[in-house]
C-alpha cells in the first residue's frame, strides 16, 4: 500500500503509442484524509472520476468541490491541486493519457481548463469502463493489442463524459439548414462510395427527395448534378491512380467501373486522352499499362 492511501492500484500500459488518445496508465485509490496532490503540473492529461466521498480540486486558480459522480480533468502544463475531504475522503478511479489533438477534441465536448469538471449520472457504465481499462492493461497479450483496447475504452469513457456534458458543448456559430446537412451527407457519401455501383435514384430516395429535385439543389450547391459530381470524383481519382503501377483494368475497378473499355471512353471524354496516353504523358516513369 502506498503511503497516504488506504488502498491504491495502478496499471501501466506496456507500450503506449504516439498519436491519438494513447493511455499511459489507469488506477483506483482511497486516499487518507490530509493527502494533498500538488500544487504541481503534469505533462499528460489525467482524468479522475469520484465514486464516493468528497474532496477539492483546483485548476488554474479556481477551486471545485467534487463529490460522487463528478469527473475532473487535469490538463498538461497547468498547475493543479486536489485533496480529499477530512471527514468524508473521496475514492476515485483515474486514467492518464497523451494525445496530439486532445485539447481540441475535449473542447469540442465542452471540456476545457475553464470547465474541467463534468457531473455524470450513469456511474455503473463509467465504473465498468475503468474496471475494463485496468483489467486490459494487466492482461498477458501482445503490447499492441493492450494499447488498442485501452485506447478504445478511453474513447468510450470520453464519449460518456461528452454525453453528460451536452449543455456545455459549444453551439455552431452558423448552423446548417436541414437541406444543407443532407447535401453535405450526400457529398460525403459520393466521396466514400465512388468505388461502388451507385444509383443516384437510390441516393435521392435515401434523402427523401425526388431525383429531379436532388439534382437541382445539388447543382445549386456544387455547380454539378450528382452524376456529374460522381464522374468528377472518379476521374480525378483515376488520374492519380494512373501514376501508380496498376493496369488499366485495376484502375477502372478502383474507381467503380467493372468494364475497363467503358472506363477508357469516359476517361477520354474527361481528359481528351486515353488512360494509356495520359499515363505516358504525365507519368512516363510508370511505363505502358497493360489492359
Amino acid at each position: 500500500m502506498a503511503l497516504g492511501h488506504k488502498s491504491l492500484l495502478v496499471r501501466i500500459n506496456p507500450a503506449p503509442r504516439q498519436g491519438e488518445l494513447s493511455v499511459l496508465f489507469s488506477g483506483k485509490a482511497r486516499p487518507k484524509p490530509g493527502l494533498r496532490n500538488g500544487p504541481a503540473i503534469h505533462d499528460y492529461f489525467l482524468i479522475h472520476t469520484v465514486f464516493g466521498g468528497k474532496g477539492t480540486f483546483e485548476l488554474a486558480g479556481k477551486q471545485y468541490h467534487c463529490t460522487e459522480g463528478d469527473t475532473f480533468v487535469i490538463f498538461p502544463s497547468m498547475v493543479f491541486r486536489y485533496e480529499p475531504d477530512v471527514d468524508m475522503p473521496w475514492h476515485y478511479c483515474w486514467v492518464a493519457f497523451n494525445s496530439e489533438n486532445a485539447v481540441k477534441q475535449l473542447a469540442e465536448l465542452g471540456i476545457t481548463p475553464e470547465h474541467p469538471v463534468i457531473t455524470t449520472t450513469d456511474m455503473n457504465k463509467i465504473q465498468s469502463l475503468y474496471r475494463r481499462l485496468r483489467h486490459g492493461l494487466n492482461r498477458e497479450l501482445a503490447p499492441g493489442l493492450i494499447d488498442l483496447e485501452a485506447s478504445g475504452l478511453l474513447r468510450l469513457l470520453i464519449y460518456e463524459l461528452g454525453l453528460a456534458n451536452l449543455e456545455f458543448i459549444p453551439k455552431e456559430e452558423n448552423p446548417l439548414s436541414e437541406q444543407e446537412r443532407q447535401l453535405d451527407q450526400a457529398i460525403r457519401w459520393l466521396f466514400l462510395q465512388y468505388t461502388q455501383s451507385i444509383s443516384i435514384e437510390e441516393l435521392a430516395k435515401s434523402l427523401g427527395y425526388h431525383r429531379t429535385h436532388l439534382s437541382r439543389i445539388f447543382k445549386q450547391r456544387t455547380g454539378r448534378s450528382p452524376a456529374q459530381y460522381l464522374l468528377k470524383i472518379r476521374m480525378e481519382k483515376a488520374e492519380q491512380l494512373l501514376g501508380r503501377s496498376l493496369t488499366i483494368t485495376e484502375v477502372a475497378a478502383s474507381v467503380g467501373y467493372s468494364d475497363p473499355l467503358y472506363f477508357s471512353r469516359q476517361f477520354h471524354k474527361w481528359t481528351g486522352e486515353s488512360p494509356t496516353d495520359f499515363r505516358l504523358k504525365h507519368y512516363p516513369a510508370t511505363g505502358t499499362a497493360t489492359p
